[in-house]
């Protein structure tokens, strides 16, 4: 299945894979290049570690090309008053009776430590496209749940620093 990013998650993308290619590829040889000058390579701590990087940046610059080529552009454009991707939401948890603060992202950037909830996930699939006051149960499978309150949206993105999750 393609992920679905939105026009933000493919420039960042984009400048991630631009950062990497320029600054991470040239600084990952130059240490390979260093380490390789200390002599033995079989016994070379340094070369190894040295070369487990540079893999591990050109693994990422490949995952990244990949993903663009794979995946569906979504707008994250929603009506005024409907919760919409990139949306930041209060929602009152009636089981906790806590008010709880997220934002609705595409998969490719959901993170539930950062308040990040993906339209992929229970919830997310709940709530997007609901009105601020709308009482909503939250499906986690065929016999369980738990209602949410939608007490605020703000259209707002203020992503500046989010980053794509890496694999």
């Amino acid at each position: 299945m393609a992920e679905q990013l939105t026009k933000s998650d493919v420039a960042k993308i984009e400048e991630e894979i631009q950062y990497r290619k320029l600054v991470v590829r040239r600084e990952a040889l130059e240490a390979v290049k260093e380490a390789r000058a200390h002599g033995d390579l079989s016994e070379n701590f340094e070369y190894h570690a040295a070369k487990k990087d540079k893999n591990q940046n050109e693994s990422r610059i490949r995952y990244l090309e990949r993903l663009l080529k794979t995946a569906q552009i979504v707008s994250d454009e929603s009506k005024e008053d409907e919760v919409g991707l990139n949306n930041t939401v209060e929602l009152y948890m009636e089981d906790d009776d806590e008010v709880e603060t997220y934002r609705l992202v595409t998969s490719i950037r959901g993170s539930s430590l950062r308040g990040l909830i993906s339209t992929e996930s229970p919830l997310g699939k709940a709530i997007l496209g609901k009105k601020k006051g709308d009482r909503v149960y939250v499906r986690i499978n065929e016999t369980a749940g738990y209602y949410v309150e939608i007490r605020s949206i703000d259209k707002t993105t203020g992503d500046e620093d989010d980053r794509i999750r890496s694999f």
